[in-house]
């Protein structure tokens, strides 16, 4: 807003009385000149001025004013008692399969993996896999130490584990509730 627009006791008194004969914000802030439609609504709101009937609805408060009022009305409820229903009996389309259905596989034997030598970092060698064990605060820190495979520096087990293909990643990613 310019300095020159400012909301001076005139430019307040004619926006009362267009707001009181119900003229829109827009239209209020056209006639004024310099100020903006939400210029308007601010400065009404700071004025306290009240909330208008907006068009239409005088006939509504007239029909509501005419119809009586629910308590008036007397309704009849009708009280059924119904009776409980009978159970239902599911019965299975399906025919029964002509063979054995297979028992549920145990859960698999825990894989025995070879026992890693347990290097410290002064033992690893070239060769040697660097899988790191345990705490590396801890002075029982250690690596794996177990033939690495050529090019990698992890043994195979610890391969496996690292260097997942991308799909199984993604897959575990969608089991574990993550996209």
């Amino acid at each position: 807003m310019e300095a020159g627009l400012s909301w001076t006791d005139e430019r307040v008194a004619l926006l009362r009385r267009l707001w009181e004969d119900g003229q829109s914000a827009s239209k209020i802030a056209a006639q004024l000149g310099g100020v903006t439609r939400n210029a308007v609504i601010g400065k009404v709101h700071r004025l306290g001025l009240a909330g208008r009937a907006k068009p239409g609805e005088e006939a509504q408060s007239a029909a509501r004013a005419a119809r009586p009022p629910v308590a008036e009305i007397e309704t009849a409820i009708a009280v059924v008692e119904a009776e409980a229903p009978e159970p239902v009996a599911i019965v299975s389309h399906r025919p029964a399969p002509d063979f054995p259905l297979p028992l549920p596989t145990p859960a698999a034997a825990p894989v025995a993996l070879a026992v890693s030598q347990r290097v410290t970092i002064m033992d690893l060698r070239d060769s040697m896999c660097r899988w790191p064990l345990g705490d590396p605060t801890t002075p029982d820190f250690r690596f794996c130490g177990a033939r690495s495979i050529t090019g990698l520096p992890y043994c195979t087990h610890h391969a496996e584990i690292a260097y997942q293909p991308a799909a199984e990643r993604k897959r575990e990613r969608r089991v574990a509730g993550f996209r």
